[in-house]
């Protein structure tokens, strides 16, 4: 049975209006011709050493008790924002924030984050409303937009509501996208977090 159409070819769309739209992830990214999976990934690792780990989480520790993250704001710039600046240090790939991208009518708008480095692109977004499950969707088709611009078969990405991390992995060779089954909160899996950012931007 075929699906119903649900991208109308005389509308313009941006990234955040697949967050709202009230369809599944399968459904909106069959309209790209990607099929959506959902399995546990094996993420790249790096070796690197995270010789400042422990005083960022020594920094959360003492601090999140007296600071409300109720406000996406509060969240990027006390949980996200550290942790990428510490990526960006370690690896020296470029950090671009609120980059602008306009594949299409339908694959346009801003990604909260991009990191790049001579080997890889990696895009994070940060999910409105503690969302996790709309912005994988918006998240995936932030990848889709981002494999055609790079010219990349292969792209990885990352959802978070800042205590909460979800990464997602894009093959455009077999149109695919899939959404890892585990979960990374922070601090606890801060290490893991970090080593597989920098895993996916310094890997061969």
């Amino acid at each position: 049975m075929s699906r119903p159409q649900i991208l109308q070819e005389n509308q313009s769309y941006s990234f955040r209006s697949y967050f709202e739209l009230p369809y599944d992830t399968d459904d909106i990214l069959a309209e790209f011709g990607y099929r959506f999976q959902i399995q546990r990934l094996s993420l790249p690792r790096s070796e690197i050493e995270l010789p400042r780990l422990n005083d960022i989480k020594q920094l959360w520790e003492d601090i999140l008790p007296f600071v409300s993250l109720s406000s996406e704001t509060a969240r990027r710039e006390l949980l996200v924002a550290p942790l990428l600046m510490e990526i960006v240090r370690l690896c020296h790939c470029q950090l671009r924030i609120e980059y602008p991208v306009n594949v299409s009518s339908w694959l346009k708008g801003e990604l909260d984050y991009l990191l790049r480095s001579s080997r890889q692109t990696f895009t994070v977004l940060e999910a409105k409303r503690d969302d996790l499950t709309r912005g994988f969707t918006q998240l995936a088709v932030e990848t889709i937009a981002l494999a055609q611009m790079e010219e990349q078969e292969i792209l990885y990405g990352a959802v978070t509501i800042g205590e909460i991390w979800r990464f997602s992995f894009l093959d455009s060779h077999s149109q695919t996208i899939t959404q890892d089954l585990s979960l990374y909160n922070v601090p606890d899996r801060l290490s893991d977090i970090m080593s597989i950012i920098l895993g996916i931007l310094t890997d061969n």
